[in-house]
């Protein structure tokens, strides 16, 4: 084995036996502790070309990582290669947003050829690692708690119990759940609590019994299936048995047969990387493994045609299935799902959204970007990139969210957002931060998180009622309009699915990091830990009720890195301020940009960051002579 740390994570990456699966192949596991304990995490590399032996060792030279091994492929003096005659082979290795490392492909040319431009320019921290103080965000969440606890999960589960043959549980529930789109739910519930689990907002363990309850009742349920299948649509067996023949067309006769999958796909894998169930990871592949035979005797022709239904992310959480396990055939089986009649007008920066419906979009560009980051895929990522700035700059509105009834509507028109009751989905804003997430984490931009601080506050935040739990649907911009919100075990639309979600996800984004770098992206009262380190980062604020934040810093011994604070779009320049223990920083920022500060930081420094705010207006992007009223990044609006 090979021993190696990088970052917080500690690595043994060690040659292993597959009992039935002959040669030996690569595999790793991680722990924050060197002493563990320690969590697998799937192949690195496949067998050798030649032999049956491969062994690893990993090293980092001049900020490139690079992955040794050996085969049996090179012949010497005529004598061909073998397990006693073995070649030092050399890769160059990369690593995921979450610290997991890219599957490393055998090459002929190894290193000789130009390393791939990294997709990951920083990470993000993990959400273990990131606590909310007392602010709003934090009210969300106890509300979020009292939402989640109110759900029968026998209920969310009776759809999958039903269509393996066993009696549910419990009735499933009404509205959405029983009107097509049967078992959607359980898959966003188990995202939520799984989010709730890692972000430490579940103090009495309640969502860890549930979530290993549901595991272990989809466990059962998988295998009565016996082919890896977990979905709760009416007639699955026949249903997807006549789409593996060929009869695609079936799918537009169904209400979004993969959207729905996508949610319980989704599901699985948050379990497993946020609630830390490993049953949750096997569930995950067969599932995986079911899709990938029900799709493998379609031709190009008929997946193209099955993709003009709306399909979620799967090619998404099939790439992530591919991060997991190192297995090539999960990528290859992603990239099934990319729609290439979305996907090449963007490649070229072509916008072709009017009309579309929106949040079928969304969620396949953030599989565009997350396949790019995993290959280095530059034409994928410049497609997302190009899809993130038409919309955010062509195609939303003061609050951040887009779309009318749904759909794109033309850039140049809002008029019919104006009278429209059916304003931007909640949905809609939910995955264009996921997918600011992912661009962000290829190109760390300021005005990435000028976008994601706009939607997060005015859109997200205040789509969750703070004292009777319950979520928006569309928030209109109609003059002196209502939203409504959602009624726990009543409400099961799209947008109650991503808002159980949300508040888990509120300390996501505050915080990244590089190798000696670490970026404050958001101004929330929050601490970040970084045990394996030693060090504590508590950010203090009152922000937006007052213009300013304190960043403290604990640590058990001095440490030298660069601290990036951003200074955000709405803070004029010059008025942006920095002190550092009480005495002034000369910093060189501009608006949308980050005031970068290298010292040796030691324990008990302070930071504090003046963040003057001014009343400025907003018109809509066509230009129209409607405008919105914000102060610093908050859209203000009538007191009922």
């Amino acid at each position: 084995p090979w021993l190696f740390k990088r970052g917080n994570l500690y690595y043994n990456v060690y040659a292993a036996d597959i009992p039935g699966n002959p040669p030996e192949k690569i595999a790793y596991a991680t722990a924050e502790k060197i002493t563990g304990p320690w969590t697998y995490r799937g192949l690195v590399t496949g067998s050798p070309k030649a032999g049956f032996t491969i062994h690893p060792a990993v090293i980092e030279f001049k900020g490139q990582w690079y992955f040794f091994y050996h085969d049996g492929s090179t012949s010497l003096n005529g004598m061909p290669g073998g397990d006693c005659r073995r070649s030092v082979c050399l890769e160059y290795l990369y690593f995921n947003d979450d610290g997991t490392i890219k599957p490393i492909t055998q090459t002929q040319e190894g290193i000789s050829r130009q390393a791939a431009s990294p997709q990951q320019a920083v990470q993000l921290v993990p959400l273990k690692d990131v606590r909310l103080l007392e602010s709003p965000f934090s009210q969300a969440v106890q509300a979020n708690y009292q939402y989640l606890l109110a759900h029968n999960p026998d209920r969310l589960l009776a759809p999958y119990r039903r269509q393996a043959g066993f009696e549910p549980k419990a009735p499933p529930y009404g509205n959405w759940e029983s009107m097509g789109l049967e078992g959607h739910t359980a898959g966003h519930y188990l995202s939520a609590i799984s989010l709730m689990i890692a972000s430490g907002a579940d103090p009495e363990g309640l969502f860890r019994q549930r979530l290993d309850s549901m595991i272990n009742e989809l466990d059962q349920v998988q295998k009565a299936n016996g082919n890896g299948y977990l979905g709760g649509i009416q007639g699955s067996r026949e249903f997807w048995k006549s789409i593996a023949e060929g009869h695609v067309e079936l799918i537009g006769r169904r209400w979004a047969p993969w959207y729905n999958l996508h949610k319980m796909f989704a599901g699985l894998r948050d379990a497993y990387l946020y609630g830390g169930n490993p049953k949750a990871r096997e569930l995950l592949i067969g599932f995986a493994d079911w899709c990938e035979a029900t799709i493998s005797g379609l031709t190009d022709r008929q997946m193209q045609q099955m993709l003009g239904t709306e399909y979620g992310g799967m090619n998404e959480v099939l790439a992530d299935v591919y991060a997991m396990t190192g297995n090539k055939k999960y990528l290859d089986l992603a990239k099934r799902f990319n729609q290439r009649s979305v996907f090449e007008p963007l490649e070229n920066h072509q916008d072709k959204l009017t009309g579309m419906h929106a949040n079928t979009q969304i969620p396949k560009i953030i599989g565009m970007q997350r396949i790019a980051a995993l290959t280095s895929d530059d034409t994928l990522h410049t497609g997302a990139a190009f899809f993130w700035e038409t919309v955010v700059n062509n195609r939303s509105v003061v609050f951040g969210g887009n779309s009318v009834s749904e759909h794109f509507n033309d850039p140049k028109d809002f008029s019919v957002m104006i009278s429209h009751r059916e304003g931007p989905e909640s949905c809609n804003t939910y995955n264009m931060l996921k997918l600011t997430e992912m661009l962000f984490m290829a190109e760390p931009k300021a005005a990435y998180v000028d976008y994601y601080e706009r939607a997060l506050y005015n859109h997200i935040l205040a789509s969750i009622h703070p004292t009777k739990p319950g979520y928006v649907y569309f928030t209109s911009i109609r003059p002196d309009h209502y939203r409504v919100y959602s009624q726990p075990e009543h409400a099961f639309w799209c947008c109650v699915g991503t808002g159980m979600e949300n508040p888990g996800r509120y300390g996501a984004f505050i915080y990244a990091q590089s190798k000696d770098q670490l970026y404050v992206n958001l101004f929330i009262p929050s601490e970040l830990s970084c045990a394996a380190d030693g060090w504590v980062l508590r950010q203090e604020t009152k922000f937006p009720d007052e213009p300013r934040t304190r960043l403290r810093l604990q640590l058990s011994k001095p440490a030298a890195f660069t601290l990036n604070i951003r200074h955000p779009v709405w803070v004029n320049p010059g008025d942006f301020a920095v002190k550092v223990n009480g005495q002034s920083m000369e910093v060189k920022s501009t608006p949308s940009s980050y005031a970068a500060i290298r010292r040796e930081w030691r324990d008990g420094d302070t930071v504090d960051v003046e963040l003057p705010m001014h009343l400025h207006t907003e018109r809509l992007p066509d230009g129209s002579n409607w405008v919105a009223f914000l102060y610093g990044p908050i859209v203000l609006a009538k007191p009922d």
